[in-house]
C-alpha cells in the first residue's frame, strides 16, 4: 500500500527542498525525495564548499599584508587540511538544518532514485533495492544539472577533476590548470590561487565570463592576472596527455601550437540540464536539451508536474533562482497564484575582488536597441571605507535608459560586491531612477557610498566626495 500526497518533490537540492518546505508550511502533505544528500550540489559540492575555501584563500592573503595594518607576522603556517575540515564542518551543519526544518514542516524525506510513472505516482528504489511508489496529486521535479564535459581528446584520462573534486582535494597541488572561463573556473581559479597555487586558465573563447559586463570583466581579468594568473584566451585544446607528474594538454593559439603541462588539471566549462532519468516524453513533458519548458507559475506542459531550478529553461543556473521558483511551484500547488519574475535576478562572482551583477550590460542594453543610454561609474578607490579596509579594487557601474533614465543594470566589482548589488537588485525589479537611486541618503563610512556615487554620475553631477 503506498502512500498519498498532496505533493512530492523530486530533488533535494535549493529549488527542490525550498518547494518542500514551503508546501509543507501551506499544509500540504509533502514527500521529497533525494538521492544523496539534502542540500544538492550547492550545499554539499558547490556554492557553500567554495565560499568556505574563498573565505580561507581571501584571509590567507590578506595575512600576507598584515604588515600595513601594524601585525609583524613573521612566520606564517598554513594548515590546507584545517581548511578543510572547516569547511565539511559547515557543509555538515547546514545539511543539519535543512533536516531540521523537513521535521519541523512535517515533511517526509526518502533518499533512492525517484522517478515519476504518471502524475499520479512516484517510484522511489533505494539502496538496498527496496522499491517504494508514492501516490500524489502533484509533482515538482527539481532534478538539478550535470557537468559538462567537452568533446577534447583526452578529457575522461584518470584524475582529472570537476569542481567537486577540487573543493575535496586532499593536498594542494603546485600547478593547476583550469578548462574553461565562466564563472566556475574563474572561482576556483581565484580560491587556488590565493592558496598558493599556480594556476593557469585555458580557455577556447575570445572572453571571459561571456553574460557579465565586458568592461567589469576585463577589469577583473587584469586585477587576477597581477594576482599571478596566466590566461590563455583563443585557445582551444587539441589533446590532453597523461605524464608521470601531472597532465600535458596541446593548445591550438594563435601563435601557433603550445604546451601547458600541470601537476592538476580542472575541467570547468560549465552546466547542463539534468533530468535525474525521467521519461518526460512519456509524461508529455515540453523538453529540449536546454532544459525543461515551464511558464511563470513553473507549470510544465503535463498538468499537474512542476519544474523548478538547474533543470529548466530559461537557465539561470543559480541557487537563489531555484529557491524562489521552488516557492512559487508550491504556493500554486496550495492556490495562491504565484509567478516567477527572471528580469531581475541578480549574479555573483565570488572570486577575489568580487564581481556581481544584475540587469542589463552595457552591451546588451545597446543590442536590444535601449535608447538615451547612460553609464555612471565610481572606483573604490575614491570610497572612504575600502581605504580603510586596504580594499580599493573595483567600481560600481550603473546603467540607465530612457528620458527617465531607469536603471536597467547595475555592475559592481569590488569589496563585498555579492552584498551590495541587492540595492541594484531593488532598482532594476522596481523601475527606480537614477535620481531615485541618488536622493537615499547612504550611511557614512560605507562601501554602498559608491553606489550613491555612481547614481548621481548619470547627471554628471557626481560629488566625488571621497569622503573619509
Amino acid at each position: 500500500m503506498s502512500e498519498k500526497y498532496k505533493v512530492v518533490v523530486i530533488g533535494g537540492g535549493p529549488g527542490g527542498y525550498l518547494a518542500a518546505l514551503r508546501a509543507g508550511s501551506l499544509g500540504l502533505k509533502t514527500a521529497v525525495i533525494e538521492k544523496d544528500t539534502l542540500g544538492g550540489v550547492c550545499l554539499n559540492h558547490g556554492c557553500i564548499p567554495t565560499k568556505v575555501l574563498t573565505h580561507g584563500a581571501a584571509f590567507y592573503r590578506r595575512l600576507q599584508t598584515a604588515d600595513e595594518f601594524g601585525f609583524n607576522i613573521k612566520e606564517m603556517e598554513f594548515n590546507y587540511p584545517q581548511l578543510q575540515k572547516k569547511k565539511k564542518e559547515v557543509v555538515s551543519e547546514l545539511v543539519g538544518h535543512i533536516s531540521e526544518l523537513m521535521e519541523n514542516k512535517k515533511v517526509d524525506v526518502y533518499y533512492g532514485e525517484a522517478k515519476a510513472l504518471s502524475v499520479q505516482q512516484v517510484s522511489i528504489k533505494t539502496d538496498g533495492g527496496e522499491e517504494i511508489k508514492l501516490d500524489t496529486e502533484n509533482v515538482i521535479l527539481a532534478t538539478g544539472s550535470d557537468e559538462i564535459y567537452p568533446p577534447t581528446k583526452g578529457i575522461d584520462l584518470p584524475g582529472i577533476i570537476t569542481s567537486k573534486e577540487a573543493l575535496a582535494l586532499d593536498e594542494l597541488p603546485e600547478t593547476m590548470a583550469v578548462i574553461g572561463g565562466g564563472v566556475i573556473a574563474l572561482e576556483m581559479a581565484s580560491i587556488f590561487m590565493g592558496l598558493g597555487v599556480k594556476v593557469t586558465i585555458v580557455h577556447r573563447s575570445e572572453r571571459l565570463l561571456r553574460r557579465m559586463d565586458l568592461e567589469m570583466v576585463r577589469r577583473l581579468a587584469t586585477y587576477m592576472r597581477k594576482g599571478g594568473l596566466e590566461v590563455m584566451m583563443n585557445s582551444p585544446i587539441e589533446v590532453i596527455e597523461k605524464e608521470e607528474d601531472g597532465y600535458k594538454m596541446t593548445v591550438n593559439t594563435k601563435k601557433g601550437q603550445q604546451i601547458v603541462k600541470a601537476e592538476s588539471l580542472l575541467l570547468a566549462v560549465g552546466r547542463k540540464p539534468a533530468f535525474g532519468g525521467q521519461d518526460l516524453d512519456a509524461l508529455g513533458i515540453e523538453y529540449d536539451k536546454s532544459g525543461i519548458k515551464v511558464n511563470s507559475k513553473m507549470e510544465t506542459s503535463a498538468a499537474n508536474i512542476y519544474a523548478v531550478g538547474d533543470a529548466t529553461y530559461p537557465n539561470y543556473f543559480l541557487a537563489h533562482t531555484a529557491y524562489h521558483q521552488g516557492i512559487v511551484a508550491a504556493e500554486n500547488i496550495a492556490g495562491i497564484e504565484a509567478h516567477f519574475d527572471g528580469t531581475a535576478v541578480p549574479s555573483c562572482l565570488f572570486t577575489d575582488p568580487e564581481l556581481s551583477c544584475v540587469g542589463l550590460s552595457e552591451e546588451e542594453a545597446k543590442e536590444k536597441g535601449y535608447d538615451h543610454i547612460k553609464t555612471g561609474k565610481f572606483p573604490f578607490s575614491a570610497n572612504g571605507k575600502a581605504a580603510t579596509q586596504a580594499e580599493s579594487e573595483g567600481a560600481v557601474k550603473i546603467i540607465t535608459a530612457g528620458e527617465d533614465e531607469k536603471v536597467i543594470g547595475m555592475h559592481i566589482l569590488g569589496p563585498h560586491a555579492s552584498d551590495l548589488i541587492q540595492e541594484g537588485t531593488m532598482a532594476v525589479a522596481k523601475g527606480v531612477t537614477a535620481a531615485e537611486m541618488s536622493e537615499l541618503i547612504h550611511p557614512h563610512p560605507t562601501l554602498g557610498e559608491s553606489v550613491w556615487e555612481a547614481a548621481m554620475g548619470i547627471n554628471k553631477a557626481a560629488l566625488h566626495l571621497a569622503r573619509r
